[in-house]
């Protein structure tokens, strides 16, 4: 069984996100003049009812952009006046352009996992394959999954109906059938070519797995 996990700008509680780094990398390789700042809103004591006020400020402050991460990735959507393409088929944004006095969503997640499966599991086997988490994060990761081939993909998460408008989502796009929630984790597991985790858990502030340990071989 092959496993693997999306490590999760304006950050809740994920204080030790990938994201940010590699978005300092990518304006570092251009000519572009940039500064980063990072608002974790933890320590803070915020939590995403800010938003509102985070992108005025941000705004005000003539920021070109933002990188939206774990919490925020779908309670942001109402504020954003346009979407791309790919962040309204997902239902999530993780980036934030401001132009043209506009708010722009967009979704750089789905590409950028499928890059990364490509890169390191082109050759596995893909038919079955269970996904941890229904979130902002994993929109984007089962968008990828099922594009890459996956034939079946069993959805949990702990919230059921937000796992279940994201099979219902998955279907417009790709047809009914090859996703569907998740059931039986074990049974799921018992069958599975693949793992991935794309809920917060086996980060420095929620250690652990969203797996058994023991259902892993």
């Amino acid at each position: 069984m092959w496993l693997t996990a999306i490590a999760e700008g304006i950050v809740a509680t994920i204080s030790d996100g990938l994201s940010p780094s590699r978005v300092s990398f990518s304006l570092s390789e251009t000519s572009l003049d940039n500064e980063e700042f990072r608002f974790d809103l933890e320590p803070l004591q915020l939590n995403i009812t800010a938003l509102p006020d985070l992108l005025d400020a941000a705004e005000l402050m003539h920021f070109t952009g933002l990188n939206i991460t774990y919490p925020c990735k779908q309670a942001i959507l109402p504020l954003l006046d346009e979407l791309s393409d790919e962040a309204r088929g997902i239902g999530a944004v993780n980036t934030v352009v401001f132009k043209d006095g506009k708010r722009i969503g967009h979704n750089t997640d789905c590409l950028g996992f499928a890059e990364g499966f490509r890169r390191n599991f082109n050759d596995v086997v893909r038919q079955r394959v269970v996904q941890m988490g229904a979130g902002g994060a994993g929109a984007a990761v089962a968008h990828a999954l099922l594009a890459e081939g996956v034939e079946h993909l069993s959805i949990f998460d702990v919230d059921v109906t937000r796992a279940r408008d994201l099979v219902d989502n998955l279907a417009q796009r790709f047809g009914a059938g090859r996703a569907q929630v998740g059931q039986h984790l074990e049974n799921a597991m018992a069958e599975a070519d693949g793992l991935v985790n794309t809920t917060p858990m086996g980060m420095a502030k929620l250690p652990g797995t969203p797996v058994p340990a023991a259902l892993l071989r």
